[in-house]
């Protein structure tokens, strides 16, 4: 699928702008198919270069089935081929995986998101064999969820070197922190003639990826303010480090919304923030979380829309 912003290759090179998707739910934990139809239409109007849907923003963890089958068909016929779409098949072990990703295909992905196996834990051998066997079984091209703090296990950058060159996976998103080892990653990819697509997770350092090299950014704060980031994106491929930078201080602002809660922790203080803030700024009628989460109020709700008015979003 050739689309407009996104550098795209026989192989699946994907560069750019990549927010993974924030999922609206009615009360009855459903999709809110309007909520939904306004954030995706906003951030493809910001000039975003491809959607991430069922990523840890997306709740891929708490969802069911039928919920994830909700999410993606209606995701994908609200794009309407504008950019390309990664679907993330995240699931305990291999066979599960390979279920979601012929899913995804049916319904009309563009490529996968595949993190390491997790609960049976076990080694590198297992890691690589895990994604050497989905690429024999799916189409699809496949991207690497090195995301350790979720799953316990690490994706050393020579490991994910050697299944891109050996055409296995297509790129990696990055959300493990380790900057040192995604900063090799990006060098010793460009040694190997760039066989891998690298995108980091970072929201608040994207600069700094931007600085290393990167393909391009997975930010979720995207799903509340989609144009720094584009802006950002169009500086660095300018090569205005300045602009970047300046750029990333101004996003930084807005992410206080993360930081000014009290009395919770993990999902509630991350996608429970993308959400009231949506909710508050009318994108989202409901800001339900996803069982057994609760959602933020009172105070909380309030030191959110108090960023929010200080950053010209209210």
């Amino acid at each position: 699928m050739q689309e407009k912003g996104l550098a795209m290759s026989e192989k699946f090179a994907l560069r750019g702008v990549v927010p993974p998707v924030v999922t609206p739910d009615l009360p009855d934990h459903t999709v809110d198919v309007p909520s939904y139809e306004r954030l995706i239409n906003r951030m493809l109007d910001a000039g975003v270069h491809g959607l991430f849907f069922l990523g840890s923003t997306g709740e891929v963890a708490f969802s069911s089935d039928e919920h994830r089958e909700q999410i993606v068909r209606e995701g994908i016929r609200i794009v309407d081929g504008r950019v390309p779409v990664l679907v993330g098949c995240i699931d305990t072990e291999t066979d599960r995986v390979i279920e979601h990703a012929k899913h995804a295909e049916a319904l009309g992905a563009d490529g996968i998101v595949v993190t390491a196996p997790f609960y049976a834990l076990g080694g590198l051998t297992e890691i690589e064999d895990h994604f050497r066997i989905i690429h024999d079984e799916v189409k699809l091209p496949i991207f690497a969820y090195d995301i350790p703090v979720c799953v316990h296990a690490k994706i050393p950058w020579k490991l994910a070197l050697k299944l891109g060159r050996d055409g296995v996976i297509a790129g990696v998103k990055d959300s493990s922190g380790d900057d040192v080892n995604f900063r090799y990653l990006v060098q010793e990819n460009e040694k190997a003639g760039h066989p891998l697509s690298l995108l980091t997770g970072h929201e608040i350092v994207v600069d700094g990826a931007y600085l290393s090299g990167a393909d391009g950014s997975v930010p979720g704060l995207a799903n509340v303010i989609p144009e720094p980031y584009v802006k950002q994106w169009d500086a660095y491929q300018a090569g205005d480090w300045e602009r970047v930078r300046e750029i990333q201080n101004q996003i930084n602002e807005v992410s206080h919304i993360f930081d000014v809660t009290t009395g919770v922790v993990g999902y509630a203080g991350g996608v429970g923030a993308f959400k009231t803030a949506l909710n508050l700024m009318g994108i989202f009628d409901h800001d339900t979380m996803p069982r057994p989460v609760r959602t933020l109020k009172g105070e909380n709700r309030e030191a959110i829309k108090k960023v929010l008015e200080e950053n010209g979003l209210l």
